[in-house]
């Protein structure tokens, strides 16, 4: 299941997020990430799917 949720998180960060932690703090962290450039909404999208 982690595996699909990496993948889903390199094509839509927040959606990865949302699918781990729901309307948390990380997920609208995860959202401002990704609207100032892709690659950090990826690389915090990862890092807390794999840090739970």
């Amino acid at each position: 299941m982690d595996f699909l949720r990496i993948l889903v998180a390199i094509l839509l960060p927040p959606l990865g997020v949302f699918l781990q932690v729901g309307f948390a703090g990380a997920f609208w962290l995860n959202i401002l990430l990704t609207l100032c450039g892709y690659i950090p909404g990826i690389v915090h999208a990862v890092w807390v799917i794999a840090r739970r």
